[in-house]
């Protein structure tokens, strides 16, 4: 896992219009990256909404919020509209992202090994680099503590 004080790795991914989002587009911006596992589970599920609901005070502190995953863009485009999230999904399918940021790993669900994403979440500064590392993360009330970095609370 890339760690603070790291060069924020550049990315390209299509968001839930399948439109092409660039990391390049945000320099000189603050931006927040978390990575989920999948839409529609329930952890995944709490978080996208509590920085929904959070995500207007991200936007007037200049910040913009990326939520990224596997899942296609339809099934962002789903989700996004289910939830009502007003930020960005992007969908990282290959998982080069999430192998970038070093979030793609071995997991284990009742028994089974398998590979997929470590939800963790990074803060990168107007000049790319990651400034908060939160690895491991627990959904409720994560969105919150990720704002309260932001604002010096």
């Amino acid at each position: 896992m890339i760690s603070e004080g790291d060069k924020a790795p550049e990315f390209e991914l299509s968001d839930a219009d399948g439109n092409l989002v660039r990391s390049s587009d945000y320099k000189g911006k603050k931006y927040v990256v978390y990575f989920y596992p999948r839409d529609f589970t329930p952890g995944c599920t709490i978080e996208a909404d509590e920085f929904a609901q959070e995500y207007a005070k991200f936007k007037k502190a200049g910040v913009q919020v990326f939520g990224i995953s596997t899942d296609d863009v339809e099934s962002h485009r789903k989700f996004a509209d289910k939830m009502k999230i007003p930020y960005v999904l992007l969908s990282d399918p290959d998982a080069k992202v999430a192998k970038k940021f070093g979030v793609w790993g071995k997991k284990q669900f009742m028994g089974k090994e398998y590979m997929g994403i470590q939800r963790s979440t990074f803060l990168v500064d107007e000049k790319g680099k990651v400034f908060k590392v939160y690895p491991a993360v627990k959904p409720k009330g994560h969105a919150q503590q990720v704002l309260g970095t932001i604002l010096g609370n």
